[in-house]
């Protein structure tokens, strides 16, 4: 079994072939997929997608470039969607500095809002992070009060970087860029422990080897898979075992 946990299979990049696309999921053996919201609107889009050999998972908030777009939610709000039973994470939050770093602020205190719901629905937080480490980790600790759980979402740091995330209470999301020849994410995830990790494709973005440059999608996920054992000197079983029961556990799913 396979678990995508980090996957937009909702947006327009699927709307021609999304049937398809899920039976190849399905085929590659891909049972859960959680999609992590970008707006309010995804929610709705979220509602539509269906297979019925593949459990489908909805988050709900705020990606942190949509605020530099003027888009907010409120504090009530958010928690009001989180709280209900078929939420299963808050997010996708997080901190965004690639495109524009003129709303540092904004974005700063959306993640905080975040994880207070986070706390108060007693559900994880979905990470974002681009260009944006040390600021996230600040905040992350400073929210952090034993109760926070959260994932950092398409891990690409170092190894100390990997470690302080995990010290914080955070999982690690692996994906498409571990495979990546340009990177050194491979040797940062080896030397880290597995039993923290999630694999996750981040569709339709981040394809990996062989797919790299391709739309991504869900069925993907096997390739991260593969790379994963092979830095970790596992077999391909235990690695999608390990890392699928470590994702039903953390958002907490049968």
């Amino acid at each position: 079994m396979l678990v995508d946990t980090h996957c937009h299979v909702y947006l327009p990049h699927f709307r021609e072939d999304i049937d398809a696309v899920l039976e190849r999921a399905s085929t590659a053996g891909v049972k859960h997929i959680f999609m992590p919201a970008i707006n309010l609107d995804s929610l709705g889009q979220m509602g539509a997608i269906a297979h019925p050999g593949i459990h489908m998972h909805r988050m709900a908030g705020l990606h942190p470039t949509e605020l530099n777009e003027g888009k907010t939610i409120k504090e009530e709000e958010l928690f009001s969607l989180c709280k209900q039973d078929d939420i299963v994470a808050v997010g996708e939050t997080g901190l965004d500095y690639h495109w524009s770093e003129d709303y540092k602020r904004q974005q700063k205190e959306s993640l905080r809002m975040h994880c207070r719901v986070a706390r108060k629905t007693g559900k994880p937080v979905v990470l974002h992070n681009r260009e944006s480490t040390g600021d996230l980790f600040s905040i992350i600790e400073q929210e952090q009060d034993g109760n926070l759980r959260g994932v950092w979402h398409c891990f690409n740091g170092s190894v100390d970087e990997g470690k302080r995330a995990l010290d914080l209470g955070l999982h690690l999301g692996v994906g498409g860029v571990i495979t990546f020849k340009n990177t050194d994410v491979d040797k940062a995830v080896a030397r880290l422990p597995l039993a923290q990790m999630m694999l996750e494709t981040d569709a339709p973005y981040l394809a990996p080897e062989p797919r790299r440059g391709e739309r991504n999608e869900p069925g993907f996920v096997r390739y991260t898979a593969e790379k994963l054992a092979s830095v970790m000197e596992k077999s391909v079983e235990e690695i999608k075992e390990k890392t699928s029961q470590t994702a039903k556990d953390f958002f907490e799913i049968d």
